[in-house]
């Protein structure tokens, strides 16, 4: 990704990448040093190694789907609302996010996650 594209353009690729289940495009938007955490400050990952060690198993549930609800751009960064459908180790369902990713030359720096409860499909 060029170090030009926009954060929006940038977290979009990412959102697609996703979707896709193509885990190695997904990881392409995140700098090799970046970090994910909980809302609040709890660090999740760090780097590329551990985001793909969080990430890669949910790119194998059948399901998997984020759904794009709400975003607001406000400089570098993205904030995304988000109905994420996965098969939780209870079944299937659904959980609301909170995405807040800081973009910084062409790549995500940090992402932030606020987990809303989990929903069962029954």
């Amino acid at each position: 990704m060029p170090e030009s594209a926009s954060p929006e353009v940038v977290v979009q690729r990412q959102l697609d990448a996703y979707n896709n289940k193509d885990l190695e495009e997904w990881l392409s938007t995140y700098a090799p040093d970046a970090k994910q955490f909980e809302l609040g400050g709890k660090l999740l990952a760090e780097g590329h190694e551990e985001i793909r060690a969080r990430t890669a198993p949910r790119f194998s549930e059948p399901n998997l789907h984020a759904r794009l609800l709400a975003r607001h751009i406000v400089g570098n960064v993205v904030i995304d609302h988000e109905d994420v459908t996965r098969t939780f180790p209870e079944g299937p369902g659904h959980i609301e996010l909170v995405c807040v990713y800081v973009v910084e030359k062409g790549l995500i720096q940090s992402a932030s996650f606020s987990f809303g409860p989990v929903v069962l499909h029954r």
